[in-house]
């Protein structure tokens, strides 16, 4: 056995539960959770008050603090990432501890320590991850694009910087497998932006900041931003769609071969150029990758040599992705029918709560594009309605409507990804079980389960 599964390994912090807990775990059937991983964790434990005054110290903590570290110490020797757990009292008043490893089928779990999206079909992504960039016929660069202009401006504002070779460059364009546009190609002429050639001098690294527009990565740090890039969980990523409007500058992909990332906005986003423009861009054009954002970007400049020698501020990005008809959101703050979300185009249906009685599914069967079902527990009338939604990658439903497909073996076999609705308090064990039965559908791996005796 592995140490994250002997009782000594957790004593220290199932001491700080009981006392921190104990009306909770004072009755047969009272139960707690967590969960730690080797960077944060989430304890049920009550922390000491603060001094007036004083600000939060280490020793405040430090009980805490060393219980946590001798599970990730485990971890460390398993070879593991996490580990979720339960405190229960058994109904002749034992305290049991539930050591849950979700393992590689199941995302970590948002709105609970154990379950987040369970992966059917291994390696599979949502279709917006698969969603290559549209081709452009005529995409040509801009009027500003203007390679020597942009070199003399970079010159005349770098005098003294140290600026690739071309066999440097020749490196660079086969690491990434594409060939760096001629704007790209003069501002590394005139400098690499490696840290060594400033020799630690903070105030070179601004000036070359202050000449470009942008936190400069080196040559050797530019990179692709496609779809692997920006990764995010099936139960988000699932919601979310390709839109580019006719007349759109930025495609509103994920990702694209063509996003060539070569520097930051000093809070996080990337700019990149864009070989890859929609029907209004330039080819070359500047683009931002918001961090904040799982999809789309925004136009910084029309020309790396107009960001150069304008130096605008911001970005401007078009959202179209979160509305109907490709996205339809029935709710009480939303569309308030199925009726009025059936659409050819609908890709992503998500029915949260909403005055009036459970909705049928009946108008959406056999819409084309159909990919992503979210249900809430009790807003479906009819859960075998599922039946008719043939093209369905992920579905999310509370318990029961999982127990239907489940009995009436109705789930639907078009899966990629799947996820349960556990709305309110709820016991997490039978939650676990209904996803070991969903995954064993798929013959993936099943969330483990070892059950430890800590005694009265």
């Amino acid at each position: 056995m592995s140490s994250i599964h002997d009782l000594m390994t957790w004593e220290p912090l199932l001491r700080l539960v009981r006392t921190s807990n104990e009306e909770r775990l004072a009755a047969p059937g009272g139960y707690l959770t967590g969960r730690i991983s080797l960077g944060s964790w989430s304890v049920p434990v009550r922390r000491p008050r603060l001094v007036p005054g004083r600000a939060a110290q280490v020793e405040d903590m430090q009980d805490e603090f060393t219980a946590v570290e001798r599970v990730q110490d485990a971890l460390r020797a398993d070879g593991a990432k996490g580990v979720s757990f339960m405190v229960e009292t058994a109904a002749d008043g034992r305290t049991l501890l539930h050591v849950v490893e979700s393992g590689p089928a199941v995302e970590p779990g948002v709105m609970s320590p154990f379950v987040g999206a369970l992966l059917l079909v291994e390696g599979a992504v949502p279709e917006p991850w698969r969603r290559l960039p549209e081709e452009v016929p005529g995409a040509v660069p801009a009027p500003s694009a203007d390679p020597e202009l942009l070199e003399r401006t970079l010159r005349e504002r770098l005098p003294d910087a140290i600026g690739a070779t071309e066999e440097e460059i020749a490196a660079a364009e086969a690491r990434l497998g594409v060939a760096l546009p001629d704007e790209l190609k003069a501002l590394y002429r005139v400098t690499r932006a490696r840290w060594e050639d400033w020799g630690g001098d903070h105030a070179a690294e601004e000036r070359v900041s202050d000449a470009v527009g942008c936190e400069l990565f080196s040559l050797d740090g530019l990179y692709i931003a496609d779809a692997t890039s920006r990764p995010c969980p099936w139960q988000f990523a699932a919601d979310d769609a390709v839109v580019t409007a006719p007349d759109a500058a930025v495609q509103g992909l994920v990702g694209s071969p063509g996003w060539i990332v070569f520097g930051d906005n000093g809070g996080g986003d990337r700019l990149a150029v864009d070989l890859t423009p929609g029907p209004g861009g330039h080819k070359g054009q500047v683009i931002v990758i918001d961090h904040e954002q799982t999809i789309g970007a925004g136009l910084r400049a029309d020309s790396l040599t107009g960001m150069v020698t304008d130096l605008p501020d911001g970005w401007r990005q078009d959202r179209d992705a979160d509305g109907p008809p490709v996205v339809a959101r029935v709710n009480i703050n939303y569309l308030d029918s199925v009726e009025a979300a059936a659409h050819p185009e609908l890709e992503v249906l998500c029915i949260g709560w909403r005055k009036g009685a459970p909705v049928s599914l009946a108008p959406v069967a056999g819409l084309p594009r159909l990919r992503t079902l979210t249900a809430i527990p009790g807003t479906l009338a009819d859960p075998l309605e599922i039946a008719g939604l043939k093209g369905l990658e992920y579905l999310s439903l509370g318990p029961e409507e999982w127990r239907v497909l489940l009995d009436a073996g109705a789930v639907p076999r078009s899966l990629s990804a799947a996820g349960i609705e556990v709305q309110g308090e709820q016991h997490p064990l039978p939650v676990l079980d209904l996803a070991n039965e969903l995954l064993a559908l798929w013959d993936r791996p099943l969330i483990g389960r070892t059950v430890l005796d800590a005694g009265r």
